[in-house]
């Protein structure tokens, strides 16, 4: 029903600051949910971020205070700001929607000095 389509990633110092953005192929008003994941090498998918239509948000511990996701429904677009970035954040991240049902391609983050 949806294709996402991430961009954004690439090479960052720590400390520094990406944004990430996720471009959906159909209108996303009526997606409840939409949210980021990522996965590091080895290692399972693990949660970032989610944001509801009415923009309620929640974030995984790890990046609360340091990521905020945001959605513009009439773009088709949902996003995230990543600032304080650290080594540990250095991942493929997916976009996705539909309670998990569409998923993005990933776009890499990688986070070194």
């Amino acid at each position: 029903q949806v294709q996402l389509v991430e961009s954004g990633g690439g090479l960052v110092q720590p400390g520094g600051s990406l944004r990430l953005s996720c471009a959906a192929t159909r209108s996303i008003f009526s997606i409840d949910t939409m949210g980021w994941y990522r996965q590091a090498p080895g290692e399972q998918r693990e949660f970032v971020a989610a944001i509801t239509n009415g923009g309620d948000t929640v974030y995984a511990h790890s990046v609360k205070g340091r990521f905020t996701i945001s959605r513009d429904d009439a773009k088709n677009t949902v996003d995230l700001q990543m600032n304080k970035l650290k080594p540990e954040d250095t991942a493929v991240y997916y976009c996705t929607s539909d309670n998990n049902k569409y998923w993005g391609q990933g776009t890499q983050v990688t986070v070194s000095s």
